[in-house]
């Protein structure tokens, strides 16, 4: 076999014309042979390279499903591999596949998991070079075990959560970089495409601004945790095109974009590493995965962690770009805790989280850490006072109901949606086929509504941004809790530029209405454009940041940024809220500045005009201004950021007079001693 290989190696290059890829079908025809003596069925998949970027030259499948390993194959004229081998290209390949052979048709290098295992030269290139003849077979024994130990790699069966998420990490990782960026790029140059279609709907309704680079990681993290959504509904076989079949039907979004993945016409370069990720999922230990998850880690939140290991081996710059901070367990819990008992003792609701009536939302929802906690006191409490025999009825009428939760990402919605499912199973409830938790793919920051779409399999986006759209405006909420994102440079714009024609009206400017002692309302005073201009106006949520910029009555002509940051107009979007029905609670753990910050002047004035009570916590930590302790010890945050914070509770109750109550206490010390 190998003698019939090198002649057609030697045909191929006495040619004189020949490129890298005119080596290709020698190649694969040994390879396809060799199979047959080791009796075992293999399937070589060619695949296209139109840059550097992309996947190996070639991927061996062990039959139908099991993918064996890549190759990565240089030209013959390349007569030494060690530059190639350090080389970026092969550096991400090797990162991120464990079982890769590189080779120059000549000398052949095995690498398993990153490491060079065997190295073997059959022959010497030099003589098809310089004396035009067939090159004698040398190493045969040697060539055939490294062949051998390159055929009976499978991937192990991953056990750890921690282990399933690094590896789905590095894949994921290169499908961001290497595929979907360069697919994005090619549809963009011919001006169509199904990536393309997804990239302009969620630039033009979720996410204003969105660069491609953004979209790839949104989109590949997307797959990921689509295929792990559909992985863990899935106990018999799983691939790329079963996929589709496992997504729960009420989660339009994911079925839209793995309709695509599963059944849709996917670029080879990207059904290539997809399938690689399913390959993970598909020797995965699910059931011990999520024996870890929702049955040994009670009373912890598995999944955060899981995000948390995935998220710092994939990009660690992804939580900081959008302010991204997993709030530790305590902090969720004592935090839940807290409204629970204010509904009891304030509110008159001896049922508290369990109370019919109580209606809660997590505007920035992440996992949905704290309203799984509080459905877990909701559902403790009810069962402690009534019984178990209600539970199932209670967790369909009054969780699936009065629970709401918006998240701006896809890899934590779909986490969250996951996550919930099981979490009401280990209570003692299992979602119907109809049946899904109210957590919805939006920005809370964003009111404009999309009513509908034409581009190309997202009509759920539209749907789910109705949805989302009617608990923003219409929905009376009671409780608002969660952990809003920080960025000071806010990715959620406060003005953005229109396009006005003649005649049209536009806000050149506000003034204030003062309604009462502590009440003022923006006017906007408009004028009609004489001719086409683009004109900067204020965002929704721009508008209502203008009422941070008033004290008594005044403006204060704030020009600072940091009443732009992200924490802000959070607490801006709750308190409008809650101000909507004239009464409600809102707990957060937020950016500690505004608090004594002279930027944020009118924000308390503010707050303390809406609210009758504001309870602060300040958990200190700010290293950014070397906070110690009151003796000079160290005084560490709660979080892994260098940014002070505070869990603040603010309550508004129905009919109380005006003036506002404010106590305060404060923590220093340890993480732990804090927790």
């Amino acid at each position: 076999m190998l003698k019939s290989y090198l002649q057609n190696i030697y045909k191929t290059a006495s040619k004189g014309d020949a490129t890298e890829a005119s080596y290709y079908p020698a190649l694969k025809l040994f390879l396809e042979e060799y199979s047959k003596t080791i009796k075992k069925k293999i399937t070589i998949t060619q695949l296209p390279k139109k840059t550097e970027a992309g996947n190996p030259d070639f991927r061996i499948w062990d039959g139908e499903y099991h993918i064996t390993g890549y190759i990565e194959a240089k030209s013959p004229e390349i007569k030494y591999l060690d530059p190639i081998e350090t080389s970026e290209q092969i550096k991400r390949y090797l990162s991120t596949f464990p079982n890769v052979i590189l080779t120059n048709f000549y000398e052949f290098r095995l690498y398993r998991n990153q490491q060079l295992i065997e190295r073997v030269s059959i022959a010497r290139p030099y003589i098809v070079d310089k004396l035009k003849t067939v090159p004698p077979v040398e190493n045969e024994e040697s060539f055939y075990k490294l062949l051998e130990k390159y055929f009976s790699f499978s991937l192990p069966n991953i056990l750890s959560a921690k282990s399933l998420a690094i590896e789905l990490a590095k894949r994921t990782k290169f499908l961001k970089e290497e595929v979907v960026t360069e697919q994005l790029n090619e549809e963009e140059k011919k001006g169509k495409g199904s990536i393309l279609s997804f990239y302009e709907a969620f630039k033009r309704y979720l996410i204003r601004g969105l660069s491609k680079e953004e979209f790839a990681d949104l989109y590949s993290q997307t797959i990921t945790y689509g295929l792990f959504a559909a992985r863990t509904r899935s106990q018999n076989g799983f691939n790329r095109k079963l996929a589709y079949d496992s997504i729960p039907h009420t989660i339009g979004i994911l079925r839209d974009v793995f309709k695509f993945i599963s059944y849709g016409e996917v670029p080879v370069q990207m059904e290539s590493i997809i399938d690689d990720i399913s390959e993970v999922l598909a020797v995965t230990d699910i059931n011990n995965i999520l024996r870890q998850y929702f049955y040994e880690g009670k009373g912890k939140d598995p999944i955060v962690h899981f995000y948390e290991t995935f998220l710092n081996e994939y990009d660690p710059s992804t939580r900081e770009k959008r302010g991204v901070y997993y709030t530790p367990e305590p902090v969720v819990s004592y935090i839940v805790r807290s409204l629970h008992y204010i509904l009891e003792e304030h509110f008159e609701k001896k049922d508290g989280f369990a109370n019919t009536g109580v209606t809660v939302l997590d505007p920035a929802a992440g996992t949905l850490t704290f309203l799984a906690e509080s459905s877990k006191i909701a559902v403790k409490e009810f069962t402690s006072k009534y019984g178990d025999s209600g539970k199932k009825d209670f967790i369909k009428e009054y969780i699936l109901k009065n629970y709401y939760a918006f998240e701006l990402m896809m890899a934590p919605y779909a986490i969250g949606h996951i996550k919930i499912s099981f979490l009401l199973e280990e209570l003692g409830y299992k979602l119907e086929k109809d049946e899904r938790f109210k957590l919805y793919l939006t920005n809370t920051l964003e009111m404009e509504e999309l009513t509908q779409t034409d581009l190309p399999g997202m009509a759920s986006l539209s749907q789910e941004s109705h949805l989302a759209g009617k608990v923003k405006k219409e929905q009376p909420i009671l409780v608002i809790l969660g952990n809003p994102p920080y960025s000071g440079i806010s990715a959620n714009i406060s003005e953005k530029e229109i396009m006005f024609d003649k005649g049209q009206e536009y806000i050149t400017h506000y003034q204030i209405k003062t309604e009462s002692s502590s009440s003022y309302k923006l006017i906007p005073q408009r004028k009609k454009a004489k001719q086409r201009i683009k004109i900067k106006q204020k965002t929704w949520i721009g508008e209502l940041i203008e009422y941070y910029k008033i004290i008594d009555g005044q403006w204060i002509n704030e020009r600072k940024l940091w009443l732009q940051d992200d924490y802000v107009k959070f607490i801006r979007f709750a308190q409008w809220k809650i101000d909507q029905i004239g009464e409600g609670i809102l707990g957060f753990i937020t950016n500690h500045s505004y608090l004594d910050n002279p930027t944020f002047r009118g924000m308390r004035q503010s707050l303390m005009n809406s609210f009758n009570e504001i309870y602060i916590l300040d958990l200190h930590g700010n290293s950014l201004k070397k906070e110690k302790c009151p003796n000079g010890s160290k005084d560490e945050n709660v979080f892994d950021i260098m940014q002070g914070v505070s869990i603040v509770i603010f309550i508004k109750r129905k009919g109380k007079k005006e003036g506002c109550s404010v106590y305060h206490h404060e923590i220093y010390g340890l993480r732990e001693d804090k927790y």
